[in-house]
C-alpha cells in the first residue's frame, strides 16, 4: 500500500484529512507533530511521529520513506520551501494546504527542478484556496473568453481556527498589497471597499478586499483582466472590528504585543460566538466573460458546516487521484493548474459536496 506523511497530521486540518484518506483510498498513513500524541483515528493504518521540521534529518528520512507528502503545518506565512525541497530530492510527489501569497511564490519558482525530477506538486489545495480555485477554472471553462474574476468568501466565527491563525490575519492587515485589476498590478488596501453578496447559508453578506495566494495564481493561470478575492465574516460585528484593525497606525501594528492582544482577544470572543454562528464557510466564484459572442457570467456557490472538514476535503480529493495514479502533471503547481474539473467534480460527487451553478446572461 501508498504511504502517505501528513506534516502535521496531528492538527486540526492534518486529521480530518487523515479520516478523509482512510475512506476514500488505501494508503497507510504516518501523521506528525511536535509532540506524538493520540489523534482520535483508530485504525491499523495510522502511524504517529514525532517530527519537528526542523530536524532536517529525521525530515528527510521520513519523506524518502513515502509516496506522498502532504504538508499541513502552518502558518506558512513562517515556512520556507524546504520541505518541497527535500521532496524534489527524493522524488516524491508533494502537496500542501497553504495560503500565503509569498510562499506561494517561492513554491512555484521549484516549478522546473520538480518538472525534471518528474514529481507532481500542488500548492494551496485546502478550501479557499483549494476547492475556490477549482470553481473558477470550472467557470472559466464554461464560458468562449474570461475577462474578470471574482471570488468571495466568508467564514463564521473562527472558522474553527486557533489563536496563530487570528496573529497572521492581522499581521496580514498592516501593508496594502497587489492585486491584478485591468491588465495591471495595483496595490490595494486590505479590508477595504467592502460589497454585499448573496451566499448560500448565509444570506446577504459582506466581504472586503483580502490578500490571497489566488489573486496571484490566477492570474498566472488564466488570460483575464482583473482578479478579484474579498472576505469576510459571520456574524457582521466581526468586520467591523477588523476594519478599525486595518486602520491602526502601522507603527502601532508593528508591535508585536499589539498583533497578540488583538489575537487573544478575537480568539476568546470567537470560542464564545462560535456556539451560535458554528465554524463554516461559504464561497462564491463568478466569473465574467463571453459565451456565444454575448456578455456573461458564470457563478459558482458552495458551503459547508466545518472549514476544516471543507479544507480536507479539497486536499483529499487531489491526494486520491495522486495515489491512483489518474493525476499527474510534474513540475509545481496551482489548483486550477493541475487539477482537471472532471477530476474535481468527481472528488466533490464522492464527498456529497455541493456545487451550485448559474449561467447569467448579461445585458450590455
Amino acid at each position: 500500500m501508498p504511504q502517505v506523511l501528513i506534516l502535521g497530521g496531528q492538527g486540526r486540518i492534518g486529521q480530518r484529512l487523515a479520516a478523509d484518506l482512510l475512506k476514500y483510498t488505501h494508503a497507510e498513513l504516518v501523521l506528525t507533530g511536535r509532540r506524538q500524541r493520540q489523534t482520535g483515528l483508530q485504525d491499523s493504518r495510522v502511524q504517529s511521529l514525532s517530527l519537528d521540521l526542523a530536524d532536517q534529518a529525521t525530515l528527510i528520512r521520513a519523506i524518502a520513506a513515502s509516496d506522498l507528502v502532504i504538508h499541513c503545518a502552518g502558518p506558512f506565512r513562517y515556512r520556507d520551501t524546504s520541505v518541497l525541497s527535500a521532496c524534489i530530492q527524493q522524488g516524491v510527489n508533494y502537496l500542501d494546504v497553504s495560503d500565503d501569497r509569498s510562499f506561494t511564490q517561492k513554491a512555484l519558482r521549484l516549478r522546473q527542478l520538480a518538472e525534471a525530477a518528474g514529481i507532481t506538486a500542488i500548492v494551496n489545495t485546502g478550501v479557499f484556496p483549494g476547492i475556490s480555485n477549482s470553481l473558477v477554472r470550472k467557470g472559466v471553462e464554461q464560458l468562449d473568453s474570461a475577462e474578470t474574476i471574482s471570488l468571495s468568501y466568508v467564514v463564521s466565527g473562527s472558522g474553527g481556527a486557533g489563536v496563530t491563525v487570528m496573529r497572521t490575519t492581522f499581521l496580514g492587515l498592516q501593508e496594502p498589497f497587489l492585486a491584478w485589476l485591468n491588465g495591471n498590478w495595483q496595490a490595494v488596501q486590505p479590508y477595504s471597499e467592502r460589497d454585499w453578496i448573496n451566499l448560500p447559508v448565509y444570506g446577504r453578506s459582506a466581504v472586503y478586499w483580502f490578500d490571497m495566494p489566488e489573486a496571484y495564481t490566477l492570474a498566472e493561470a488564466f488570460p483575464v483582466q482583473s482578479v478579484i478575492t474579498k472576505f469576510g465574516s459571520h456574524p457582521h460585528f466581526y468586520n467591523h472590528l477588523t476594519w478599525v484593525a486595518a486602520r491602526l497606525p502601522t507603527a502601532l501594528m508593528r508591535r508585536p504585543q499589539v498583533i497578540e492582544f488583538l489575537a487573544q482577544v478575537s480568539h476568546h470572543m470567537t470560542q464564545l460566538s462560535d456556539r451560535l454562528s458554528g465554524i463554516g464557510v461559504a464561497m462564491q466564484a463568478s466569473v465574467y466573460g463571453q459565451r456565444q459572442q454575448q456578455p456573461a457570467c458564470c457563478q459558482l456557490s458552495f458551503s459547508h458546516a466545518h472549514t476544516a472538514t471543507a479544507a480536507a476535503a479539497g486536499t483529499g480529493g487531489i491526494a486520491q487521484f495522486l495515489l491512483s495514479g489518474e493525476l499527474e502533471h510534474p513540475g509545481v503547481w496551482s489548483v486550477e493548474q493541475a487539477m482537471p474539473t472532471g477530476l474535481f467534480e468527481q472528488a466533490m460527487q464522492q464527498r456529497a459536496l455541493n456545487i451550485e451553478q448559474e449561467l447569467l446572461a448579461l445585458i450590455r
